[in-house]
């Protein structure tokens, strides 16, 4: 596939150095000289798209502020996708993907270019402008959002479509064909990247009007004439490859969902014909029937597989892999921040080399590189041995195209033995393990770690401590973070104020928190987390094993990114973290203030983990961390203590099968963090953003005292499971409004969610709280929507009282 001219190519090369370290800037230039006389056969599944210094991420809410213009904000996403394009050009690149770049969400892409708009946002035709997609994503002062949820098993949000009989799908965003050409008008051939259509149904819902049992698969055929159309387009564009991403197909599928995989492809086959297709998967395996399905598709050149998460896909490519057809093998991993084991991919990739042949094998990433950070060069403060062992997404390219070249026998040796010599640092270096950790853990092995009483003894024990009304109010945890908050913390980090100023601002605004949450009347009161930067950062930093990056973002919805820590070594607890906060807090008013601790498994799940020791132990490790500081603040008199386990589904596998084991050491981990505390002591959980239902059971396993949970955005699903017959005898406060919508709900909104939950939930474990934590939020919504919260809350009580 010839993509760029020599000459264009020799152009690219010195556009972006300033992106790319000294080796990379080797790499680039013998990439230059080799495709003379040969293409290397390399592969990205996609990119992230917020910029190395979150570029996207400030020009997206300067818009949604007002203060800038969709030009400008044109402007910002044209210069990025532009940047990465000529990267991966530089590196020498073969299969450059495009369409992988989003203002919001890719799946709310595929929602636009499908015309699938709900009929609440008022759309009546034609091209989908900003206006109508950051209303399904981010609802209006009149309609709130569509749901959000996890892609997968990552952090990750995406947009829910919401299908039903009655949807009138038309082409309505051509943006799939606009970004190919503008790639070509830059001297780059791309592959544009297309949610399957099978994978965009089954990551579907039935919208709220439509029966439940409604089959989103019957709308296949209703949405395969608007892909034909974007084919078509692409075609004479110029378009040659043309990548399907189908991560469905690595999950459980019956053989109604895997035919519909079948149908779709040998429908599309003929729009296809002059095309070359690649169906890509990631995340895990795939089944022994969904290869067989996947192998045999109509009109398909090439397979993406995951071979660092899926290695068992490996022996079925070994069992037998179509004659005809392209590999595009992931051994670089798109989910972590370590550096690529050079030595042992192209083990693999010789062995794969040896079943589909040379010709026929792509080196790829295991997944889109999204879920990984940007760039290792914008790491100044890292020190130059942990620096060895990591590779962001810009490096992560360059190893790609490393084995590519080595693949074609021009190896660089020195890149490989640099390689090595960090793999060897990293298994003998003394800061990785620490035998104190190891043997504390390890010693964990023999109790399950239950608290003495049942639940229903230690509320009524608690009820008498905290003598709190029926419906108790409560906030999550967080408030909104001002510009002038942000300001004292990052002024404080760089040495710019003193610690006494630092503690007297943060005080002062804990004092404003604490006024308004009186002021408002809520009852068990946060202390706004003020001090805190992220809540799995905050306690990373004061824990040892952990590094943390300066502008290592990931993208986890719209806007909003996450820096997750590394953990590279074992994990212990030096000294407290947050009892100086909490009890200064607590000084300040007579009512309960919650101790707020970030749990073991969302630690885990949202840090870049160690991949040299089972998650478990890593998980086990934290737990005993937590532990520490939940008994420390028992000890300061704090008699509520909050720890989230806001991603504990998230880390549940893809595979059903492997359900249980993950359930079973995750949900010990929390237990391990709270075992040894007093019966009065209430011990809340919050979990956001997930499907639970069908992992209720092991929510009830955690034993805690109370559990807030998010419900508002997901249409109530929570609460089908209670009326299901599911019986949970402790507290439980699913959220009443959606906090990732600027929309204040009206207290007789919030009163029809209450009297809902009461029909399924006793008056006596039911609390009343937000969906999730307020930091995204300005005063001027949290306000008016906490005091109508509250108010709902009274005037529901007072139903209660005069029903009796």
């Amino acid at each position: 596939m010839h993509r760029i001219s020599l000459t264009s190519l020799a152009h690219f090369s010195l556009v972006s150095v300033s992106s790319f370290n000294h080796h990379q800037f080797r790499h680039r230039f013998v990439a230059v000289s080799v495709r003379r006389f040969r293409t290397m056969a390399s592969h990205i599944v996609g990119y992230p798209r917020m910029g190395p210094k979150r570029e996207l991420k400030f020009a997206l809410e300067s818009f949604w502020d007002g203060k800038s213009s969709a030009e400008e904000l044109q402007k910002v996403a044209s210069g990025l996708r532009s940047d990465i394009w000529k990267q991966m050009a530089d590196t020498g690149t073969k299969y450059i993907p495009s369409n992988t770049f989003s203002y919001y969400d890719q799946v709310l892409d595929t929602t636009a270019m499908l015309g699938a708009v709900p009929p609440r946002y008022g759309w009546s035709g034609g091209e989908i402008g900003f206006d109508v997609y950051f209303s399904m994503a981010r609802g209006n002062a009149t309609v709130p959002a569509m749901e959000m949820t996890k892609w997968f098993d990552t952090n990750y949000h995406y947009i829910v479509p919401e299908l039903g009989p009655d949807v009138n799908f038309t082409y309505a965003s051509h943006k799939a064909v606009d970004e190919y050409k503008e790639a070509k008008a830059l001297g780059v051939d791309t592959i544009p990247v297309l949610v399957g259509p099978v994978s965009y149904l089954l990551l579907s819902k039935p919208a709220k009007e439509v029966e439940k049992s409604f089959s989103l698969l019957s709308l296949l055929d209703k949405i395969l004439p608007i892909y034909k159309e974007v084919i078509s387009e692409l075609k004479a564009a110029g378009a040659s490859w043309i990548q399907f991403d189908e991560p469905k197909l690595i999950m459980d599928l019956n053989s109604e969902e895997l035919k519909a995989f079948s149908a779709a492809y040998s429908k599309l086959e003929s729009s296809l014909s002059g095309l070359n297709v690649l169906i890509e998967t990631y995340f895990a395996d795939v089944t022994e029937e969904a290869y067989k399905t996947l192998t045999s598709l109509k009109g398909v050149s090439g397979f993406g597989f995951d071979l660092v998460r899926g290695v068992k896909t490996i022996e079925l490519i070994k069992a037998g892999f179509p004659s005809d057809k392209y590999l595009f093998a992931g051994v670089v991993d798109g989910r972590n921040i370590w550096a690529n084991d050079l030595a042992a991919s192209i083990d693999t990739l010789q062995n794969l080399e040896g079943i589909v042949g040379k010709d026929k094998l792509v080196v790829s990433t295991s997944c889109s590189l999204l879920h990984t950070a940007v760039d290792l060069v914008n790491e100044t403060k890292l020190d130059k041995e942990l620096k060895s062992w990591l590779a962001f997404a810009a490096q992560k390219v360059v190893e790609v195209n490393a084995l590519a070249k080595a693949l074609s026998g021009q190896k660089d040796e020195a890149f490989f033995s640099e390689n090595a010599a960090a793999h060897a640092s990293r298994k003998s270096s003394p800061r990785v393990t620490n035998e104190a950790v190891q043997k504390a853990a390890t010693a964990l092995k023999g109790s399950d770690h239950r608290r003495g009483t049942n639940v229903s003894v230690r509320l009524e024990a608690q009820q008498k401590k905290l003598n709190l009304p029926v419906l108790p109010t409560t906030t999550i945890g967080s408030f909104p973070q001002t510009i002038e908050l942000r300001k004292v913390r990052r002024e404080y980090k760089a040495k710019k104020v003193s610690e006494d100023e630092y503690v007297a601002a943060i005080k002062e605004e804990i004092k404003k928190v604490v006024q308004l949450q009186e002021e408002l009347d809520i009852d068990v009161l946060v202390h706004g987390e003020p001090e805190r930067n992220d809540m799995v950062e905050y306690f990373g930093e004061q824990l040892s094993g952990f590094a943390f990056t300066a502008n290592g973002w990931v993208q986890s919805y719209g806007s909003r990114c996450v820096k997750p820590p590394i953990i590279y070594g074992d994990v212990s607890r030096p000294k407290p973290m947050t009892v100086f906060w909490s009890t200064a807090a607590q000084e300040l008013t007579k009512r309960p203030m919650k101790g707020m601790l970030t749990g073991p498994v969302t630690i885990l799940n949202w840090s870049f983990v160690r991949n040299d020791q089972p998650r478990s132990e890593t998980c086990f490790q934290i737990a005993l961390a937590i532990k520490d500081e939940v008994e420390d603040l028992e000890k300061a008199g704090i008699a509520v203590i909050q720890i989230d386990e806001a991603a504990l589904r998230e880390g549940l596998p893809l595979r059903k099968s492997e359900h249980a084991h993950y359930l079973d050491w995750a949900v010990h981990s929390f237990r391990i963090t709270n075992s040894g505390v007093e019966d009065t002591t209430q011990i809340h959980t919050h979990m956001c953003y997930s499907h639970f239902n069908d992992i209720i059971h092991s929510i009830i396993d955690m034993d805690a005292d109370v559990i807030t949970i998010e419900n508002s955005r997901s249409d109530e699903k929570l609460l089908s499971v209670f009326r299901e017959g599911v019986k949970y005898g402790a507290g439980i406060g699913p959220g009443v409004y959606d906090i990732h919508s600027p929309r204040i709900p009206s207290t007789e909104e919030i009163v029809d969610r209450v009297t809902k939950m009461l029909a399924v939930l006793e008056s006596h474990v039911l609390w009343v709280n937000p969906d999730c934590g307020l930091k995204t939020r300005k005063y001027s919504e949290v306000k008016p929507a906490l005091s109508n919260m509250v108010a709902a809350a009274k005037a529901v009580r007072t139903q209660l009282a005069s029903a009796k």
